[in-house]
């Protein structure tokens, strides 16, 4: 009698809730005071080797609980599954999440249920890594191209980007590939850092967290902008006479403004030689970024963290929009998806700068890079990873950084795997810190 096939037999959910927002750590011109949490999953399966998917989608507060029940309402999908027909084609999984005939009415592909839909393939990723004995990036630089283009889903796309041409890029991208992983290894991956630079910090905490960046090996920071025109430009001169002419410095708006605000305070800001301004608008205003980046340069223009999925990123990259696009490795719908904007932005010749900084993200997006680097755009040149030092000791596998370079994981898996403690201590409403929390202000109140 043969053996019984491995499958999942639970799909687990947490709502995980940091309190960052008391020190102001994530606070910009649209989210003043975040606290950074993740809508949890775990895959879990009765295999032998007692592997587990873990992912997650990245929210800053209140509204978790929505992001949870998305996911939950995906366990149907999941549950009951063969474990190796899972690893061995995740983008079966992806398709029939995308194409549930009655949830995709919510969507489709957009909002909270394409964010449910990416942490459970990010899961089903972090699984097959796990199997395989290989962290993610290596899984992906090593596959076969033929493999990789049958993971994307390219409805809606092919008026920019083939399976062909994708499978041309990849095959391209296998030249090189060892000496480039040797570097990658060696060396590790460009990062920037947003750690000074949050709108609610004051001046003494900027300038030592910015001399502090540059003492650390970071080539480029980020500064929140948006909120007061005057404030904005104290606080860059600030940076700038900190870091001095040869650091690139960066803005981020976080959508704060109209098309008009976005040109006529940016170009109040180019003394300061800012590199990128991010986010100048909607992000879902494609004619708007094009505007807004024929009138700002040579500031170049950088979106992406809220982009819906590889439609929008099709737009803005055909219609000349931005110049620096940047991926999140949890916005849209995993890593599938992600493979379909990397290749797009390959194949348009942008560079790819991945948002980061959100609890786990950074753990998440350095694989996508490095496999970019390998197997992709073969080069690091004006490509850096987002990068602040806060919320990695939640994590089994959390992001070394070194000299300003994200060094790459050697744990299989996609790093999402948060220790069992930190999910008991910051479950909301019932783990440890929030209970003492609550009860906390309870005895006030009374």
């Amino acid at each position: 009698m043969s053996p019984t096939p491995a499958r999942v037999i639970a799909v687990d959910t947490y709502d995980i809730r940091f309190p960052t927002s008391r020190e102001l750590d994530g606070s910009d011109a649209m989210n003043p005071d975040p606290d950074y949490s993740a809508a949890y999953v775990v895959l879990r399966t009765d295999a032998a080797d007692g592997h587990e998917g873990h992912g997650f989608s990245f929210t800053i507060g209140r509204g978790n609980d929505v992001q949870v029940a998305a996911i939950d309402a995906l366990r149907h999908h999941v549950i009951g599954r063969s474990v190796d027909e899972l690893c061995a084609d995740p983008g079966t999984l992806n398709r029939e999440l995308i194409g549930d005939s009655q949830l995709r009415w919510l969507g489709p592909e957009k909002g909270v249920m394409h964010m449910a839909i990416g942490a459970v393939i990010n899961a089903a990723w972090d699984l097959t890594a796990k199997r395989a004995g290989l962290p993610l990036w290596q899984l992906l630089a090593e596959a076969d191209p033929e493999w990789l283009v049958s993971q994307i889903d390219f409805r809606y796309i092919t008026d920019a980007l083939t399976p062909d041409e994708a499978l041309d890029i990849l095959r391209r991208g296998r030249a090189g590939a060892e000496d480039r992983r040797k570097i990658l290894t060696e060396r590790g991956f460009p990062a920037y850092t947003t750690s000074a630079g949050w709108l609610g910090y004051d001046d003494e905490k900027l300038t030592r967290l910015a001399a502090q960046a540059v003492q650390d090996g970071f080539r480029q920071i980020k500064l929140k902008v948006g909120a007061d025109l005057d404030d904005d430009i104290r606080r860059c001169r600030v940076a700038r006479s900190v870091v001095g002419p040869d650091i690139r410095m960066a803005i981020d708006a976080n959508q704060r403004w109209d098309v008009a605000e976005a040109i006529r305070w940016t170009k109040a800001l180019a003394e300061f030689d800012p590199y990128w301004i991010e986010e100048p608008t909607s992000p879902d205003d494609v004619l708007g970024h094009a505007t807004i980046r024929a009138a700002v340069a040579p500031v170049k223009v950088a979106t992406g963290e809220h982009v819906q999925n590889r439609i929008v990123f099709k737009q803005l990259l055909q219609a000349g929009a931005l110049d620096i696009l940047q991926i999140d490795a949890a916005r849209v719908g995993g890593v599938n998806e992600n493979l379909a904007i990397l290749l797009l932005a390959a194949k348009f010749g942008v560079p790819v700068c991945p948002h980061a900084g959100g609890v786990g993200l950074c753990e998440l997006v350095q694989h996508l890079s490095m496999f970019d680097y390998l197997a992709v755009s073969g080069t690091t040149d004006d490509r850096v990873i987002e990068y602040v030092d806060h919320l990695h000791d939640h994590f089994l596998d959390p992001v070394v950084i070194r000299e300003g370079h994200y060094m790459a994981p050697t744990t299989p898996g996609f790093s999402a795997t948060m220790r069992p403690e930190s999910i008991a201590r910051y479950t909301f409403p019932d783990g440890t810190f929030w209970a003492a929390d609550l009860d906390h202000q309870k005895g006030h109140a009374a």
